[in-house]
């Protein structure tokens, strides 16, 4: 037992010398050097126009008229449904009639007052009658008043089976049809308009993100005017927007501030209900950029190849600040200045020698 201890002893020394006798590994190497980076942040929101309202009756009736087609545009002040409104016009009519008849009477009793006055000043008849003539009159002009007020009424109601377009927007779907009775009380509007000259792209953020937003806002305060918007096709529209806070509190039932962007739209593309990613742009100073080549995983822990001044590769265990599409940004384990292997590191092991080839100072793209 003591000679195969011994030979085994000796078969390990062996091997670890041969190992170390290996031929230098060539390697692409990188220095690092810390750097201003320009970094993005991203979130899912939702598009919704600035003006965006419900299309509903004022007045019951059938519907009669459908003068618009879903996903049209539409401008301002133009009809999009009509109501049939022969019940309204008769309501006008004897609105207009009563009003007439209420001038008839205003007329005959100021012709009264005055027919009376002159026979007070002869003595013919008593003050008494006077006053009553004249509060006759009174009553009569107030019943005009009434009725001219009932005509205006009925003259509104009738306007209202009119149903006209508030500003200029888009059409949403139209689940009525002709001949369908409809009121203010129903419980799916006419449709939505939707104005999209400019639209909001509504998002949360985390309690945790909205604090490391608000100490990014303050040592970069452009953060909230270069604003994109990657649509659901990869693509990124083409405008820029300014970042705003959709509400002052934290929601409750989600540990979330409410927040949106605001774009232009000339083009019409955004609409109402789309989706997209909102990027927040910003810059950190000092950062070290590591490219993702150079990064080794191993049960959730993250490595890199360090080059030491004897030429021998360093395994040291790294941790991120962020990353970008190709980086990784360092937040421990190595400094500025650093000199780390690129590739290929899955033929390095910690402790053996290398032969930089290239050197780089710029992260691998």
């Amino acid at each position: 037992m003591a000679g195969a201890f011994v030979l085994g002893s000796c078969h390990s020394d062996t091997a670890a010398n041969a190992a170390m006798n290996l031929p230098a590994t060539p390697v692409d190497v990188q220095t690092l050097k810390a750097a201003t980076v320009d970094l993005t942040w991203s979130f899912p929101g939702t598009v919704e126009g600035v003006e965006n309202v419900s299309i509903r009756p004022q007045v019951i009736g059938y519907l009669d008229k459908i003068y618009v087609q879903e996903g049209s545009y539409v401008e301002k002040g133009q009809a999009l449904f009509g109501i049939r409104d022969d019940v309204y016009r008769e309501q006008v009519q004897n609105s207009d009639a009563a009003l007439k008849a209420a001038e008839a009477a205003e007329k005959a009793a100021q012709l009264e007052v005055q027919k009376l006055e002159s026979l007070v000043a002869g003595g013919v008849v008593s003050q008494v009658q006077l006053e009553t003539a004249e509060s006759n009159y009174e009553s009569a002009k107030a019943q005009v008043a009434q009725a001219k007020a009932n005509l205006g009424s009925s003259q509104i109601n009738q306007d209202y089976t009119e149903i006209k377009a508030p500003f200029s927007g888009y059409i949403g779907r139209i689940p009525n049809r002709l001949g369908n009775l409809v009121s203010s009380t129903d419980t799916e509007p006419l449709t939505q308009l939707a104005k999209i000259d400019q639209v909001f792209v509504y998002f949360s953020m985390s309690e945790a993100d909205f604090l490391a937003y608000e100490k990014k806002k303050a040592s970069y305060p452009d953060i909230t005017k270069n604003v994109t918007l990657e649509l659901p096709d990869g693509s990124v529209y083409k405008h820029t927007g300014t970042l705003l806070e959709a509400s002052g509190n934290f929601n409750t039932a989600t540990a979330s501030m409410s927040m949106k962007a605001v774009f232009p739209n000339p083009d019409k593309l955004l609409r109402s209900g789309g989706t997209g990613r909102v990027v927040l742009h910003y810059k950190e100073s000092n950062v070290l950029e590591v490219p993702k080549i150079a990064v080794k995983d191993i049960q959730d822990k993250f490595f890199v190849y360090q080059v030491t001044k004897e030429q021998k590769a360093k395994m040291t265990e790294v941790t991120f600040s962020g990353a970008s599409d190709e980086s990784y940004f360092i937040a421990s384990g190595i400094q500025n200045g650093a000199v780390i292997a690129l590739n290929p590191i899955d033929r390095l092991a910690d402790g053996i020698s290398v032969a930089p080839s290239t050197e780089s100072t710029q992260p691998q793209k």
